[in-house]
């Protein structure tokens, strides 16, 4: 069984898996968190890709990074209230001057980072990559050079495991608290497992890339995160809040954003969040706001506040179960307005998901991302392992990549997944419109300053 004084241990990681001291601040370890994850490159790369919508035209339409601050204050609530519930619970965890505030923090900031690996276009991105590898000639070319377990990440490119990788990379220089990367970790498990157990929820994607699985280990180590197999860990409880927070802002704010696009009728929208409220929606009420946009926003308010409200009773109910690696579920899914929750999903799926922009979107970001990864990866394999094919236009691009890109040691003889990691690491951490814009050009579609 887990304990709640490990897991909220103190220190910071470091990819040398040495035990960071902490320094003394007017900011605890989990605020100090916070801030620097707001400051690093990788989050402000978040407010020009895409959530659901393309990039707007509006600007009510929301971005990975508005969506990532609505995500995190939510976070924050449920953190917070739950931290209340904790420190009543285990009295020990005061003379370890931990506060519900800490607990909260904690939330926050992972729930700032949740869609920091998120490739430009959505999800779509992530399955363009993957396809990428599994399908193009100039993808498929590399799988004789790399493991079984390597191959597996590349043709499964994971947003959750890719942001592991970022969090962890000294390149960043995060060297955010344990708590907080384990907390942000909603998926305790490497790409390939020899037994999954679909019914449990932490084995519904995968967590962290190959070469990351030492960092992960160490992580679990120090915080005493448990083994359910040979393959698999436990979920750090507050993973659970974290995956909360992200449930309930996009069920809402998505259906929100619909209904503002016309894609949702109103009077819809406003059923669907009554259907949450329950006896707290007095439909009266709202005719004192006059616009639409603002009797959505009070609804939205009132519906989240709800759902806080019954995903930190779930918390409560499960905690000790949660300890003991016996619940296993989206919190979302247990409390009393799963099944409005439900209907949400199953009208977003329809009436927004599915809707013509949304699908130009995607069917964008599988040709821009294919593209450009079939440019650099042709080129990369020309260099270094089919040298007769190499030309003056695979010298061209390759003078794009970026200066630090590891552009030396590789060959015939040398496994090349580092590299290739590296290639989806410069893919996947543009901005959609960078990488719209490098596509025309490295393609001839457009001239630089034309």
């Amino acid at each position: 069984m887990m304990q709640w004084e490990k897991l909220l241990a103190s220190g910071r990681f470091d990819a040398s898996k040495k035990h960071l001291p902490l320094k003394d601040s007017s900011r605890t370890e989990f605020e100090r968190d916070y801030d620097r994850i707001i400051f690093s490159a990788p989050f402000r790369n978040l407010q020009d890709k895409t959530q659901v919508f393309p990039l707007p035209e509006h600007d009510f339409v929301h971005t990975r990074l508005t969506h990532s601050l609505e995500v995190s204050s939510v976070g924050r609530s449920l953190g917070k209230a739950a931290g209340e519930f904790l420190l009543k619970k285990y009295p020990s965890l005061q003379s370890l001057e931990i506060q519900s505030s800490d607990i909260g923090a904690i939330v926050a900031a992972s729930a700032l980072t949740h869609d920091i690996g998120n490739p430009p276009f959505g999800h779509s991105g992530e399955e363009a990559i993957s396809d990428f590898f599994k399908h193009h000639p100039y993808g498929i070319v590399w799988q004789p050079h790399v493991r079984i377990q390597e191959w597996d990440d590349l043709c499964n490119f994971e947003g959750n495991a890719q942001g592991f990788r970022m969090l962890v990379s000294p390149n960043n220089g995060l060297q955010l608290s344990y708590a907080t990367l384990a907390a942000f970790t909603k998926y305790p498990r490497p790409s390939q497992v020899f037994q999954r157990d679909k019914s449990r929820r932490s084995q519904k994607k995968f967590g962290f890339f190959t070469d990351q699985l030492k960092d992960f280990e160490h992580l679990a180590d120090v915080l005493g995160l448990a083994k359910i197999n040979s393959d698999c860990w436990m979920r750090h409880p507050l993973a659970f809040l974290v995956e909360a927070a992200d449930d309930i802002c996009y069920s809402i704010i998505d259906l929100e954003d619909g209904c503002t696009l016309g894609l949702v009728r109103f009077e819809e929208s406003i059923a669907l969040m009554g259907d949450i409220l329950g006896d707290k929606f007095q439909p009266g009420k709202l005719e004192k706001y006059p616009t639409e946009a603002q009797k959505l926003a009070i609804m939205r308010a009132m519906t989240i506040g709800k759902l806080i409200e019954e995903c930190v009773a779930a918390f409560e109910q499960k905690e000790e179960e949660m300890l003991k690696g016996e619940f296993d579920k989206a919190l979302t899914d247990i409390i009393p307005s799963a099944p409005a929750l439900s209907k949400i999903s199953n009208l977003s799926i329809e009436k927004i998901y599915r809707s013509k922009p949304v699908l130009e979107k995607e069917a964008a970001g599988f040709q821009v991302l294919e593209g450009l990864l079939e440019v650099f990866s042709r080129a990369l394999n020309h260099k270094f392992y089919q040298t007769e094919l190499y030309s003056g236009k695979d010298k061209s691009i390759l003078r794009l990549l970026p200066a630090d890109f590891p552009l030396e040691g590789w060959g015939a003889q040398v496994n090349p997944y580092p590299l290739l990691r590296s290639l989806v690491d410069l893919i996947s951490g543009m901005t959609d419109k960078y990488a719209l814009s490098l596509y025309r050009k490295v393609k001839g579609i457009s001239l630089p300053g034309a």
